[in-house]
């Protein structure tokens, strides 16, 4: 059985197209996108032996949750892209009428880098580079139907911005014509700086504020601290 496995590897491998004329392979001009293959492996394996499921869904491939994509420039050669530009405002009624509370927010995350590939059969090996940037701020103001002594007005987070690069290896598996499962492993550093935090509040004597001082970080190591973006744990892309 172990021979026979070994030879039906072999023959998977050699076959780079599908019965019906699909290349297995990512080619010069086509595109791919990433996610987190996770939760799809556990729901197929808990399907096969019986487990509970309660489905399962696309995860995003890093902890920023930003969308990821490549380009691929040659058959060995791609270029990497990561986003996410994320802003948002809700107001809500307080508990006595004529209160209401607004929050706002902004998350962006903006990368990119390059991708180099190795292998002529559907297991194949990459690596690379990339760097990225990331911003991000939060507020919260209050409105009253009559303001009270020392009622927060504003809350402010202090705005974060972080710098990073990473140096990655990697391998895939095209399970299917354009569709690979894989995983990488990266080495980086990141800097990031985060501003200060207020309080604003209501006084009759006039609103006060205070703050709360902010600080900055450093660091070289493995992808989790590469400027929050940690690749998942398993890999799934889709090209075309």
């Amino acid at each position: 059985m172990f021979c026979a496995a070994i030879a039906l590897t072999g023959t998977m491998n050699a076959q780079l197209t599908s019965k019906k004329g699909e290349n297995y392979l990512p080619e010069a001009g086509d595109y791919a996108i990433g996610a987190d293959a996770s939760s799809m492996l556990s729901y197929f394996g808990n399907m096969l032996n019986g487990g509970s499921n309660i489905g399962f869904g696309m995860g995003y491939t890093n902890g920023g949750a930003a969308i990821t994509g490549k380009k691929f420039m040659t058959d060995k050669m791609a270029y990497r892209g990561m986003l996410r530009l994320g802003f948002g405002s809700e107001s809500t009624p307080g508990a006595t009428e004529g209160d209401v509370t607004k929050d706002s927010y902004n998350n962006i995350t903006i990368g990119g880098g390059i991708e180099m590939r190795r292998g002529s059969t559907r297991l194949q090996g990459y690596y690379g580079a990339m760097a990225g940037l990331s911003l991000g701020g939060s507020k919260t103001t209050y409105e009253y139907a009559n303001n009270a002594e020392g009622a927060p007005l504003e809350v402010k987070a202090g705005s974060t911005f972080g710098i990073g690069a990473r140096a990655f290896v990697g391998v895939e598996y095209f399970v299917l014509p354009k569709i690979s499962i894989g995983g990488e492993f990266g080495w980086g550093l990141n800097l990031s700086s985060t501003g200060d935090a207020s309080t604003t509040s209501y006084s009759a004597s006039g609103n006060t504020t205070t703050t709360t001082a902010g600080g900055s970080s450093f660091g070289i190591d493995t992808d989790n601290n590469a400027f929050g973006v940690a690749p998942a744990a398993v890999l799934i892309h889709f090209h075309f």
